[in-house]
């Protein structure tokens, strides 16, 4: 039985087309993660599941395994495809975002270490303290409640918990009631495919999260805190400023 880290890859991008094949720093931005995900020693092997041949190509050359795949609405779908194929093999599958380039490998051991420490548990995933207000109100950042045992009793674009009494500026110190959920994802083999059977939630619908349709069949999620978050790259200006940092490194 093995950990298999599994990065889903399409060429479409609506805020930056072919994002990532993009090679302005002399390797693809995809490298980058694969790279990452390679050093983290939990993961038994790494493997770009992709329906883009050109993107299969790429992989190939940079030495990297490449499934391929059908089309999917999701890169959940996506890996599920993969891990369906390897059989039994499989034990945990790891969601690994492709448009992460400096994913901290650390960060993946202690996800599936999560999950391996949490017997009861279907699936892992990771938050962040939040400690800027830009964040705290920014829907595109989800956020995720745990109980005392640290698993999630709900994700969601909101504020959550709501601050009735108190100016949420003055709790954004190192005791940050809220946490940044972060996209990074640990599931046992038969849940993952067991969980993309199912049509979307309601409360996943409304939200636009996939990972409320695993709370909503009654499956807990084990969340592990950890330090920071890595920075994904959406538009040209993250890139932008991507290949800037890389050069300054370099220098």
């Amino acid at each position: 039985m093995s950990v298999i880290g599994l990065i889903p890859a399409r060429e479409r991008s609506t805020r930056l087309p072919n994002k990532l094949l993009l090679d302005q720093t002399g390797k693809p931005l995809l490298q980058y993660t694969w790279e990452a995900a390679c050093s983290a020693n939990k993961l038994d092997r790494v493997i770009v599941a992709t329906d883009s041949r050109k993107i299969a190509d790429v992989v190939t050359r940079f030495g990297g395994e490449v499934a391929i795949t059908g089309e999917h609405p999701s890169g959940t779908d996506r890996i599920a495809e993969v891990v369906r194929n390897l059989g039994s093999e499989v034990s945990i599958a790891v969601n690994i975002q492709g448009d992460e380039p400096d994913i901290d490998p650390n960060q993946i051991n202690s996800l599936v270490e999560t999950l391996e420490q949490a017997p009861g548990v279907q699936m892992s995933t990771l938050g962040t303290p939040i400690r800027e207000m830009s964040v705290l109100k920014d829907p595109s950042c989800t956020k995720v409640v745990c109980d005392e045992q640290g698993r999630a009793l709900y994700f969601s674009r909101s504020m959550i918990p709501f601050c009735r009494d108190h100016n949420p500026e003055e709790l954004l110190d190192d005791e940050s009631p809220w946490l940044l959920h972060l996209g990074l994802y640990a599931y046992r083999r038969d849940f993952l495919l067991q969980l993309t059977e199912l049509p979307p939630s309601r409360l996943e619908k409304l939200e636009k999260l996939e990972q409320l349709r695993a709370l909503e069949t009654g499956a807990r999620i084990q969340v592990a805190v950890v330090e920071h978050r890595s920075v994904g790259i959406d538009t040209p200006e993250d890139y932008a400023q991507f290949v800037t940092r890389k050069i300054r490194r370099a220098a």
